[in-house]
């Protein structure tokens, strides 16, 4: 169901509480999103707001905590550093196309539009290793996928359908390439098993031996990767 509506609690009214209502569940719960830090309490189909009021008001020293513990957003401006393959870029202006020199990135343009014409590029850059990469694993295991698309999927870092079609997000060519590798070696061993079955990590060891310490990677500085923001900055 959609959300019911989004309050704040005394204490933390900066905080927008989402309140959703589900047929399923049979108590209140509180998560918060540990890719952008959003806040969702849960409910039970029929109980009142007030009752998730409470609930919410009883928690609010854990949610404190679960917030504290949030990777802060980052905006983009010229001077700031992001990740790209592992390393550490700063961000310029510069003239003509996006151009890297060393560990300095050349932007042109004005600085409101830095966010989308830097996202532009990434995504072309993440195109062409994950394609690479793809066919390369597919390729070991004698298949071939049957489209690859990029998103900017917050729940997944890739998927793959039953067809065969390959599904990553774009932010994987802000982490390590070995990371990148092990994500698309994963995606591609479902072209084999659908599952997550110890016959699918077999496929996977097979393919990138010592994928745990990838996906732990995955794990510590996934939510980072999420946190940079690329949308046009606004007068």
């Amino acid at each position: 169901m959609p959300p019911v509506s989004a309050v704040t609690l005394p204490g933390l009214p900066s905080v927008e509480i989402t309140l959703r209502r589900s047929a399923r569940s049979r108590r209140f719960s509180l998560r918060v999103s540990a890719l952008d830090g959003r806040v969702t309490l849960s409910m039970p189909a029929r109980a009142r707001v007030s009752e998730a009021l409470l609930f919410a008001q009883s928690h609010q020293d854990w949610l404190k905590r679960a917030l504290a513990r949030q990777v802060p957003v980052q905006g983009l401006q010229f001077g700031a550093v992001i990740p790209f393959e592992g390393r550490a870029l700063t961000l310029a202006p510069g003239k003509g196309r996006i151009r890297l020199e060393g560990d300095t990135l050349f932007v042109p343009g004005e600085a409101a539009q830095l966010g989308p014409r830097l996202a532009a590029w990434i995504k072309a850059q993440a195109r062409d290793r994950l394609a690479q990469a793809s066919d390369h694993y597919a390729g070991l295991l004698g298949r071939h996928p049957k489209r690859l698309t990029l998103r900017d999927t917050r729940s997944r870092w890739g998927s793959c359908t039953h067809d065969g079609a390959l599904m990553y997000s774009w932010r994987l060519v802000m982490a390590p390439p070995e990371v990148l590798a092990y994500v698309a070696a994963h995606e591609c061993a479902h072209l084999v098993e659908m599952n997550h079955s110890p016959a699918f990590w077999a496929v996977v060891e097979g393919l990138y031996p010592g994928w745990q310490a990838r996906r732990d990677w995955l794990r510590q500085h996934g939510a980072a990767l999420h946190a940079i923001r690329f949308e046009a900055i606004h007068d």
